[in-house]
């Protein structure tokens, strides 16, 4: 998978230059987005046939700043896939130093918000995450004991 790239923009930062905390998780979303085109399912077409993926929880660590019209890449893997849940890692570098880890989880649920198992409502979409789960660098239950907060 690509990492996503992106320049800063000048509307992103605060008074002292520096992009403003916020917009690193606007930033993992559009990253987010790019991941699921990546994988053959935009997030449009998984809507139209009615899943969604909202976000459960969500933690970022901030390195260092990055500011205006900075080249940043941001890189999603996959940290644990259960089928009803995913929980995404996010390296956000400027070049070669690291910026920004974070971690996102999502569920996935129909229009009424009830939880849905990707590997039954989209089987395709599960196969293709389960692969690239095998290849995290995090074993499932690490990602699942950090998801607990353990």
């Amino acid at each position: 998978m690509k990492p996503y790239l992106r320049k800063v923009q000048y509307y992103e930062t605060d008074m002292m230059g520096i992009a403003h905390h916020a917009n690193y998780i606007h930033w993992m979303e559009e990253a987010r987005i790019d991941f699921m085109e990546q994988l053959g399912y935009p997030y449009g077409d998984m809507e139209q046939s009615g899943i969604y993926s909202p976000v459960r929880s969500l933690a970022c660590d901030y390195r260092k700043p990055c500011t205006f019209n900075d080249e940043i890449s941001v890189t999603v893997s996959i940290s644990a896939f259960t089928g009803a849940r995913l929980i995404l890692r996010y390296e956000i570098r400027k070049g070669d130093e690291l910026i920004c880890e974070a971690r996102s989880e999502h569920a996935f649920v129909d229009k009424a918000g009830r939880i849905v198992r990707l590997p039954r409502a989209v089987p395709a979409l599960a196969q293709k995450i389960a692969l690239l789960s095998e290849h995290s660098e995090k074993p499932a239950e690490q990602a699942e004991a950090e998801s607990r907060g353990s």
